[in-house]
C-alpha cells in the first residue's frame, strides 16, 4: 500500500485547489461557481479525513527518518498544521451552514477566517508529505 500516503495527499491537494477556485471565483462574483468550487473542496477535504483516519487505524504512523535538524523543522511544520487541521473542519462546517441558510454576512465574517486556515492545512499538509515520504534523508 505504498500508494495510498500520496493518494491521501492527493486528496487535501485538489481540496486546496478548489478551495483557491472558489475564491478567486467569488472576487469574481460568480456565486454559483464559488457555490460548486467550495462543496468540491469540502468533499475531498472529507475524502482525505476519512482515508487518513482509516490509514492511522489499519497501518499506523509513519515515522520521521530525517536527522535531528530536519525533524526539528518537520515538528515546526506539523504542529501548527495538526492544530489548524482539527479547528478547520468546525469552521468550514460554520462557514457552509451559514451559506446555505442564506446568512451571507456571517457566511462571510466566518469565511474570511477559515479561508486562510484551510490553505495552510493543504500546504502544509503536502509540506509534512514531501518530508515523510519524498525526501531520502541521509542520516
Amino acid at each position: 500500500m505504498t500508494w495510498l500516503p500520496a493518494f491521501n495527499t492527493s486528496l487535501i491537494l485538489v481540496s486546496g485547489f478548489f478551495l483557491a477556485l472558489g475564491y478567486a471565483f467569488i472576487r469574481a462574483h460568480r456565486i454559483k461557481a464559488h457555490h460548486r468550487s467550495m462543496l468540491t473542496a469540502t468533499v475531498f477535504a472529507g475524502l482525505f479525513l476519512i482515508v487518513y483516519v482509516a490509514r492511522a487505524i489499519f497501518i499506523g504512523p509513519k515515522e520521521f527518518e530525517g536527522p535531528p535538524l530536519a525533524y526539528a523543522i518537520y515538528l515546526a511544520i506539523l504542529a501548527p498544521h495538526v492544530v489548524a487541521a482539527i479547528a478547520v473542519g468546525p469552521l468550514a462546517l460554520l462557514a457552509i451552514a451559514r451559506a446555505l441558510r442564506s446568512n451571507f454576512v456571517g457566511h462571510r465574517r466566518i469565511a474570511r477566517v477559515t479561508l486562510p486556515i484551510w490553505a495552510f492545512v493543504a500546504a502544509s499538509g503536502w509540506a509534512v508529505y514531501v518530508m515523510l515520504y519524498m525526501i531520502a534523508w541521509d542520516r
